[in-house]
């Protein structure tokens, strides 16, 4: 009561004694149902993990609409993301309560002691892929496998760990269709695409990200599938700025693309900033210049109210959205990126 005060009789106590009693019911139900729920996930998906190659995969995404988390295995550790929810605790138990009751699910149920459990909580913004930022700083890296191939990724200092598990699928494409072509991976983040590129038997590519620590990071991918090599070009650069340049001057041109840029990126660096749907029919008139005929684009984005405009895709052959095709079976929420598959008129 704001500027008063609450006088409580003894029928007062008793009926907030009772419905502390059942809010606490009522938490322990819902834990209940989330470690039944992640109990039951886990069986399904380590075996399906298994047969896939996966050391690192989803076991819960936000499944239950009242444990608002996504839990991801990286190997012998857990990535505990919480999304919270501005009406979800205006009744029942705190937020710290029911963390610290999703966590002991996690150790009970996946087997993973609390000192490898990394936690985050995911902030809304209103553009672009906040898990970029550094929240830590010294975390040691893991190594993690995915079809085949091998991964570092850090869990404790960004809030992304350097691999994004919901492109695991247009991975795998990009790996089969690979073979003896020039391949860009623009935006190239720690360059799992490049890595699946070069497996698949690119005869060479050049992956573009402003940041070193990210191009240091692809490096590593690299040397770490036995993949580094002179062919596999690593380009620091404004990706928006370097793209124009080369579609301008460039002679350069590829058969195969991967775009995956952030919703909204601005940084010291770059000039000006870059806004995925007020840039992207230029960038999509750039990329088509630099496609080799009957090349193919893999666009994609993050962004789940972007629209796509005719304009951005006029002179190409074909054009197909994959989504929700392109979100791996671990991931229950399919409103995580939409992707498309662009290909260039053969001349």
């Amino acid at each position: 009561m704001r500027g008063g005060a609450w006088v409580w009789n003894r029928k007062d106590r008793r009926g907030m004694a009772d419905e502390d009693q059942q809010q606490t019911q009522g938490a322990a139900a819902g834990t209940g149902m989330f470690e039944n729920r992640l109990r039951k996930n886990a069986k399904r998906l380590r075996k399906w993990a298994r047969a896939q190659g996966l050391t690192a995969f989803r076991v819960y995404d936000r499944d239950i609409p009242e444990y608002s988390y996504a839990v991801d295995l990286y190997g012998d550790h857990a990535h505990v993301v919480e999304y919270p929810r501005r009406k979800a605790h205006a009744k029942g138990g705190t937020t710290d309560t029911e963390r610290a009751e999703v966590l002991a699910a996690v150790t009970a149920v996946l087997g993973v002691p609390t000192e490898r459990i990394s936690v985050k909580t995911h902030t809304p913004q209103p553009w672009g892929r906040s898990q970029y930022g550094r929240v830590g700083q010294g975390s040691e890296r893991l190594v993690v496998e995915e079809q085949g191939l091998k991964f570092w990724v850090n869990l404790g200092d960004y809030l992304d760990t350097g691999l994004f598990m919901d492109h695991r699928n247009t991975r795998a494409r990009v790996r089969t269709e690979a073979k003896g072509k020039q391949f860009l991976n623009l935006f190239a983040y720690t360059g799992a695409f490049t890595v699946y590129a070069a497996a698949g038997g690119a005869a060479g590519s050049v992956s573009v990200d402003l940041s070193n620590t990210y191009l240091d990071w692809a490096e590593d991918n690299l040397v770490l599938n036995g993949l580094a090599d002179p062919r596999h070009v690593l380009i620091r650069a404004d990706a928006k700025a370097w793209l124009e340049d080369q579609a301008r001057h460039g002679e350069e041109r590829f058969d195969l693309i991967v775009c995956d840029p952030p919703s909204f990126s601005t940084s010291k660096k770059m000039a000006g900033n870059f806004d995925v749907q007020r840039d992207h029919v230029r960038m999509l008139e750039h990329l088509q210049a630099l496609l080799s005929p009957g090349g193919v684009l893999y666009f994609s984005t993050n962004y789940l109210g972007f629209e796509l405009k005719d304009s951005a895709t006029r002179g190409l052959e074909q054009v197909e959205e994959l989504t929700p095709r392109s979100i791996p079976e671990d991931f229950h929420r399919k409103e995580i990126h939409r992707c498309w598959r662009m290909v260039a008129p053969s001349r």
